[in-house]
């Protein structure tokens, strides 16, 4: 089994003071290197893919894929910038870490609620 985000709850859940980095990869189902995007554009917002790329050290595409998903996510926006000698580029930003934040809160609220009625629920019999 590879070590996907969903897959990685438990090893979680057994450390005692988990960097921010690994929850907010594992809540939200993103990768490290996305995590690690998210948190570049927030120091630089406003930047390119090449700007990202050149920061992340990654390659173009790697760098969209995950701005693709940081966008499905609602982590990152994306506006058009209009060049002057014609064209335009597209600009990314990250969310508020405060938002992100408070997304985070929702989402674990939301699971842990999930899990207390499955336990509350469990009568010995649904098996």
């Amino acid at each position: 089994m590879t070590d996907t985000p969903q897959h990685r709850l438990g090893e979680l859940m057994e450390q005692s003071n988990p960097p921010f980095e690994e929850v907010m990869s594992c809540v939200f189902g993103i990768e490290t290197h996305e995590t690690r995007t998210y948190l570049v554009l927030c120091e630089q917002p406003g930047s390119t893919i090449e700007e990202l790329a050149a920061t992340l050290e990654r390659d173009r595409s790697t760098v969209n894929r995950s701005l693709s998903t940081l966008r499905d996510r609602g982590l990152v926006r994306r506006d058009r910038r209009l060049l002057d000698g014609g064209g335009y580029i597209y600009q990314y930003t990250a969310i508020e870490l405060s938002d992100a934040k408070a997304h985070l809160h929702e989402a674990l609220d939301a699971w842990t609620a999930t899990v207390h009625d499955v336990i509350d629920e469990f009568d010995g019999t649904n098996r």
